[in-house]
């Protein structure tokens, strides 16, 4: 059941009853009022003093953790937001209001004054997004700047709409102001072919320790600097485990004490620093992530990066004309430690998940690509990043399986993987 009259001074728009219960709560919190977790606790244990919003992480490497966020923290984020856009704006949600870049759609929204807030999809669509985009931009045309944040397994399903022939939602995205794209890694040739037809992509590197987004198009919001800590051997010269500092980083984790210590430091100076777990290079200031740190493979003594692999495949595959994502794992191996296995999602989504939460049961099953797949795959990554890094074998599946708001359940397709390479009990492919 919907309802309609608006927020006191805050949104208007047809608001689900659920999701104007978070929208209210968010703004007692933002005001001083008591935490709100949009999500059922995972303990009892009380939130600091000052805190504002308890939001899990995904989970995607391990249990997730429950993270700490006042309300002077939130709105450092969303007000550096609106700054780099250009200013104040409407947000449309169609991120799950119960994760952090959801939630900072509606602190936004709320901080904006007055901005027009629309319904959640059920499931995204390409056609669903193009009824709701284009009422919102139509009601925004006298000039009120227009935003809107998706994952890159929302933008895919638009790009490819609008390759078979619906470009309906592309089109309306095109009538946004900026439209911030973040929460995973999106393949440069998906941004590259939502930027030719005149999307104004925004890439947004963040977690909910850093209240979402701080990064924008490699470069930091105002009042957020960047530095990067010793990476393991044998990592690429110049890189390092990203660090981050500003006025928008959390409290730390609710009741774990260790935990916080651990992530979040401050240095004699005072300055207070966040240690991601994403391995990353600084070019003149602007930051590159190249994957979580402990995503890394180590093959023949080789560092590899699963996220430059996963570009360069997804680079080859629109070459061909067959866009897909793909999801590269290191499984044991007895000679060279790890190997390079590439699992290619081929379904016209390419992902489970439909940016509402995360997908039941297991990954899909697994075939084997085939010679010609892989000789090309192989080709492709060996010429752009070096022979380690070349995939010595890999899967094609409908769709890869994902946790949390966008983000590629790693784990699940490694385990899937392992179990595919006992199951075919063959050896990796050597060079």
């Amino acid at each position: 059941m919907a309802s309609t009259d608006p927020l006191p001074g805050a949104v208007t728009g047809p608001l689900p009853d659920p999701v104007r219960s978070v929208v209210r709560a968010v703004r007692v919190a933002l005001d001083g009022g008591p935490a709100y977790a949009p999500q059922p606790r995972l303990s009892d244990v009380g939130a600091p003093p000052g805190t504002a919003l308890v939001l899990r992480t995904s989970g995607s490497t391990g249990n997730p953790r429950e993270v700490a966020l006042s309300a002077q923290a939130l709105r450092a984020s969303a007000d550096a937001t609106h700054e780099r856009l250009g200013g104040p704006g409407s947000w449309l949600l169609v991120l799950p209001p119960t994760h952090v870049a959801g939630v900072q759609v509606i602190t936004r929204s709320l901080m904006a004054g007055g901005a027009l807030y629309q319904d959640t999809l059920d499931r995204f669509t390409a056609a669903g997004f193009a009824a709701v985009a284009t009422g919102f931009a139509d009601r925004l045309a006298r000039g009120r700047r227009a935003y809107v944040s998706l994952v890159p397994t929302q933008l895919h399903r638009l790009v490819t709409a609008a390759d078979d022939g619906d470009s309906a939602g592309l089109d309306a995205l095109a009538r946004f102001d900026a439209v911030l794209v973040g929460g995973a890694a999106a393949p440069a040739p998906l941004l590259a072919a939502a930027r030719a037809v005149g999307v104004r992509v925004v890439t947004t590197y963040g977690m909910s320790e850093t209240s979402g987004g701080c990064v924008y198009d490699g470069v930091p919001l105002g009042g957020v600097r960047v530095r990067l800590a010793g990476a393991a051997p044998g990592a690429e010269p110049g890189t390092g485990i990203v660090e981050l500092s500003g006025p928008m980083l959390a409290e730390g984790y609710v009741g774990d004490p260790q935990a916080t210590a651990a992530a979040f430091r401050t240095d004699p100076d005072g300055v207070r620093w966040f240690r991601t777990s994403d391995l990353g290079r600084l070019d003149d200031g602007r930051l590159t992530i190249l994957g979580r740190v402990d995503d890394v493979i180590l093959t023949g003594g080789v560092n590899v990066a699963p996220a430059a692999v996963e570009d360069a495949i997804a680079e080859h595959l629109a070459g061909l004309g067959t866009p897909g994502e793909a999801c590269v794992v290191g499984v044991p191996d007895a000679e060279w430690g790890q190997a390079v296995v590439a699992v290619v999602a081929t379904g016209p989504a390419g992902r489970t998940s439909t940016a509402q939460g995360p997908p039941d049961g297991p990954v899909p099953g697994l075939a084997d690509g085939g010679d010609e797949l892989l000789v090309g795959l192989r080709s492709a990554v060996g010429q752009r990043l070096g022979a380690p890094a070349a995939p010595r074998r890999v899967y094609v599946t409908d769709a890869l399986p994902t946790r949390g708001p966008g983000k590629t359940d790693r784990r699940a397709v490694r385990d899937a993987v392992v179990r595919a390479e006992r199951e075919a009990a063959r050896e990796p492919v050597r060079p």
